[in-house]
């Protein structure tokens, strides 16, 4: 009992020889690393020095993010205003259900959609040295970048400038390169469509439908006027969408009703001329030629009263079908610039330079002397 006691009192020594081995090496990288601290400050204040430089050469980002809520048109075609418009009109007429191919779902997809992206090429922003607005492709081609962005964008610049001699660009609007149905873009539009998808973002909660817009550029006043442009184009090209087809609707019936009123009005000018000019004969034939006349003046009435009520059901419709979107957080020109801060960048840079030295130090440097003593 005393030795089962004694043996139970005593401390477990562990005989495992992998636990001695790794704190045998964690010590040994230890010296190691104690051993070279010299070289490791020096990497470290190189590291400084360039991620100093590297923090100074990206130039500052500001991001501006609008919220708005579309409330779309209500599908149930009666309870609304079309609906209303058919029930008081008294016709029978109803106005169809039918699902959308284009809504604030696909918001993301629209603002991200190389045409949109065109139309923006157009729109005016405060220029950030000039008294006056420039279009936002002229304020593209002022947005600075890192100075390794030049050197390695200098070979593609070269040869533009030389295909530039012997090839001359024609300038197009954004409404001729879309004409045809395809896009033609050049080397530079296509730069710039490719910076704008990454700067312009859409995001819709499927649950709320509120969507979320967000630009980020160079300046903040810039930022927050895109922004804005986006919203009202993201907008406009929903509601065009929404509303195209009932007013194409209301086109239509609108040159139906002329055609069917000149009717009306022809079948009655008919009549009226023919009792005027028979009004005192009392023949059968004269009587049924005149029934004839009445009748075909009272089709055409039916015909030209049906036309005119559909006429003013679509008129509403075109209304009902008008998305209305509240804007729940505006455009705001941004203090502070977004982004990784500056001093992100310094301290990664420093951890890299001291964590390659390191690794040379420890081994690479004598893999490499243990191969030239090999070779040698």
């Amino acid at each position: 009992m005393t030795e089962q006691k004694l043996s139970k009192d005593l401390p477990t020594v562990s005989n495992d020889p992998k636990t001695d081995e790794m704190e045998i090496d964690l010590m040994d990288i230890l010296r190691k690393l104690i051993s070279i601290r010299k070289t490791l400050y020096k990497a470290a204040g190189i590291g400084l020095i360039i991620g100093i430089i590297v923090a100074l050469s990206i130039p500052k980002q500001y991001t501006v993010k609008v919220t708005l809520s579309p409330e779309m048109g209500n599908s149930n075609g009666n309870n609304g205003l079309a609906g209303l418009a058919a029930s008081f009109l008294g016709s029978g007429t109803t106005v169809g259900d039918g699902t959308d191919a284009l809504n604030a779902s696909l918001s993301s997809d629209i603002v991200s959609s190389t045409p949109f992206l065109l139309e923006l090429f157009e729109i005016n922003v405060p220029a950030v040295d000039k008294g006056e607005d420039i279009t936002l492709t002229s304020y593209l081609d002022t947005q600075s970048s890192p100075w390794w962005g030049y050197i390695l964008g200098m070979p593609g610049k070269v040869i533009s400038g030389v295909k530039a001699l012997f090839i001359s660009d024609k300038e197009e609007s954004a409404a001729d390169k879309q004409k045809s149905g395809t896009i033609t873009l050049t080397k530079k539009e296509k730069r710039k469509i490719d910076a704008l998808k990454k700067n312009i973002s859409a995001t819709v909660d499927k649950k709320t439908a509120i969507t979320s817009v967000s630009v980020t550029l160079q300046d903040p006043m810039v930022a927050a006027s895109v922004a804005d442009s986006v919203v009202h184009k993201l907008q406009e090209c929903i509601i065009g969408y929404r509303t195209s087809k009932a007013k194409e609707d209301c086109i239509y019936l609108e040159k139906l009703f002329k055609e069917r009123q000149d009717e009306y009005y022809t079948a009655q000018k008919k009549y009226a001329e023919y009792v005027d000019t028979h009004d005192n004969l009392i023949l059968q034939s004269v009587r049924a030629e005149q029934e004839r006349l009445q009748n075909d003046m009272s089709l055409a009435y039916q015909v030209y009263s049906q036309v005119a009520t559909q006429l003013q059901v679509a008129r509403a419709k075109v209304q009902e079908e008008k998305p209305v979107f509240a804007i729940v957080e505006p455009a705001v020109v941004p203090q502070k610039p977004s982004g990784t801060g500056k001093k992100v960048y310094v301290i990664f840079c420093v951890f890299l330079a001291v964590l390659l030295a390191s690794v040379w130090k420890l081994w690479i440097k004598d893999i490499l002397d243990k191969l030239k003593k090999e070779l040698a």
